[in-house]
């Protein structure tokens, strides 16, 4: 594969990563999806499995050599090479200028420094939401017209899961509702204590999936947590649940709703950031900041067979409306009209890449 032409190298650092949120959700997909789409077109470029994480921003800085025959670098994590004026880049959202509370003091201060520059020297800045287009725009100091939005997509094998399989590994013997996302203060898990006080009086246990980063202060959140949860499982969980609860006080887009409502999951999630976005009217919205309130919706979503049934099919219908082929297609899109505009006289118009491994 090496050394076939190509225009787009695609930074594939979060793609690697053994343990994955949306963020490195969206670069994994994007990393397979967009090659098969148009092999002519891109090239991944991944590092040692070593550098997956902090150890390789200087890997990533690298990238404008190891890309320089090629047009653009499409990077879909967050960052790029700071100084690259090439980059095709996914912002997820500015959380941790938004809200720096809710991150180690370092991690803030890297990206206070980088993402400015990043986004300013970028060809193009992709996002999740409006929601999230809004808050670059707001917040980096982003010109509208160099932030466009395209959403993530769900799997189909969400629509397909056997909820036996988890229920049996993690020793969920009983009817359970499901949180999930990387453990943090802005996920504002702890406000579900009153909904897994009044879920344990009616014989359902609430329980928490997900994993931790190191950048991230770890709340202490007096529920079962079942630690990170393998891609092989994690259908399985969400087809399991009686609801899946999201009282995250901000988010750029908020994947695990949809991939609940594929699984015909009902969802309750935080009336905040991009989440009424997502979930629009296929769920329930609550107050992240009012755990009464946020209770009384997981209870609607577990007891109320005919909301539940009218949640399910409203998820679905929604879930449908998003796929990582819909994803995949308006991102080759958007770097086409760019590849466009920069054909006359472009010295990189018929480049190559270096490697599939840099």
């Amino acid at each position: 594969m090496a050394g076939r032409p190509a225009s787009v190298a695609i930074d594939a650092r979060a793609a690697i990563r053994a343990e994955i949120g949306g963020v490195e959700r969206l670069a994994r997909e994007m990393a397979v999806r967009l090659p098969a789409l148009r092999p002519d077109r891109y090239r991944v470029l991944r590092p040692p499995a070593a550098l997956a994480h902090r150890a390789g921003h200087l890997w990533e800085q690298t990238l404008p050599l190891w890309a320089r025959r090629c047009a653009l670098l499409y990077c879909p994590a967050n960052l790029a090479p700071v100084f690259g004026r090439r980059n095709v880049v996914v912002i997820h959202d500015a959380a941790a200028l938004r809200d720096p509370s809710a991150y180690s003091r370092a991690y803030v201060g890297y990206q206070r420094r980088m993402l400015p520059a990043i986004a300013a020297r970028a060809r193009l800045v992709l996002t999740v939401s409006e929601f999230a287009r809004a808050e670059l725009i707001e917040v980096v100091g982003l010109a509208p017209d160099r932030v466009q939005v395209i959403a993530p997509g769900v799997d189909a094998r969400f629509g397909a899961a056997d909820p036996a399989g988890a229920s049996e590994r993690y020793g969920l013997g009983r009817p359970y509702v499901l949180a999930l996302g990387t453990v943090s203060p802005r996920k504002n898990l702890a406000a579900l204590a009153p909904a897994a006080s009044a879920l344990a009086e009616r014989g359902i246990e609430l329980v928490i999936a997900g994993g931790e980063r190191s950048y991230l202060p770890v709340p202490r959140v007096p529920l079962r947590r079942l630690g990170y949860v393998p891609e092989s499982q994690l259908a399985s969980l969400y087809a399991g649940a009686r609801a899946l609860a999201m009282p995250s006080r901000h988010e750029g887009f908020g994947l695990p709703c949809l991939e609940a409502m594929a699984c015909g999951t009902p969802v309750v999630a935080a009336r905040r950031g991009a989440l009424p976005e997502t979930v629009g009217d296929a769920g329930l919205l609550a107050d992240p900041d009012d755990p009464e309130e946020f209770a009384a919706a997981v209870l609607a979503a577990v007891s109320d067979e005919t909301l539940r049934r009218e949640l399910a099919e409203r998820g679905r219908r929604r879930a449908a409306a998003y796929s990582w082929e819909r994803t995949a297609a308006l991102t080759d899109a958007a770097i086409g009209e760019l590849l466009e505009e920069a054909r006359p006289g472009a010295p990189n118009r018929t480049g190559e890449c270096s490697s599939q491994r840099a």
